[in-house]
């Protein structure tokens, strides 16, 4: 989670500074880590990008563990981040920009509460 928090913060500066792609590519980084963590806590460790949305789905979005809208959250993001690193042109504006570092910041907390909550990170 630290390192989601990090990523997070850059998001938030490189969206103050105006680069809005990656802004993007930081706040869909931030909720990948989360993601993560919370994988990790469920004792699985994805190899892939698309891994860690899929397992995410399956493992904590499907049995209830938080709720659907992180599922969404994650994938928007990673499609966000892709279309911001890899199109030629982009059409992330600062509104995009600034959904996208708001929506990674609430999956963040929401995936703090959940791993706290279930005695995997200090309260």
């Amino acid at each position: 989670m630290e390192k989601a928090g990090r990523k997070l913060l850059v998001a938030q500066e490189l969206l103050t500074h105006r680069h809005f792609d990656d802004a993007v590519s930081r706040a869909y980084y931030a909720a990948f880590h989360a993601a993560q963590a919370a994988l990790l806590a469920e004792g699985q460790q994805p190899e892939t990008h698309k891994g860690v949305v899929t397992l995410f789905g399956l493992l904590l979005v499907k049995p209830g563990k938080v709720d659907r809208s992180c599922g969404r959250t994650l994938a928007n993001l990673k499609d966000s981040r892709e279309t911001g690193d890899y199109e030629a042109l982009s059409f992330i504006d600062e509104e995009a920009a600034k959904t996208a570092v708001a929506a990674a910041k609430t999956f963040c907390d929401v995936i703090e509460n959940y791993l706290k909550q279930n005695g995997y990170l200090a309260g």
